[in-house]
């Protein structure tokens, strides 16, 4: 199975990695509406370093999930 396939029959099946992939849009679109600005506040900047983790994080913990299944379905 390719990377996209196992993420749609993750996608399908599991409610965790819907989550997480649900969790990671939404970081995505909050940093989004922070990098349109001209001009951040350090209270921004620091929002969006902790937003870029927090994003980096959930792809981290998708990337896991995708790399268990993989080896948990490689064929013998």
């Amino acid at each position: 199975m390719t990377q996209e396939e196992i993420k749609a029959h993750l996608t399908a099946t599991s409610e965790e990695f819907r989550k997480l992939v649900a969790q990671h849009a939404e970081y995505g679109q909050q940093l989004e509406a922070l990098t349109s600005r001209h001009y951040l506040t350090p209270e921004e900047q620091l929002e969006e370093v902790q937003l870029k983790k927090r994003k980096l994080r959930l792809k981290d913990q998708m990337q896991q999930m995708i790399d268990r299944h993989r080896t948990e379905h490689q064929p013998v």
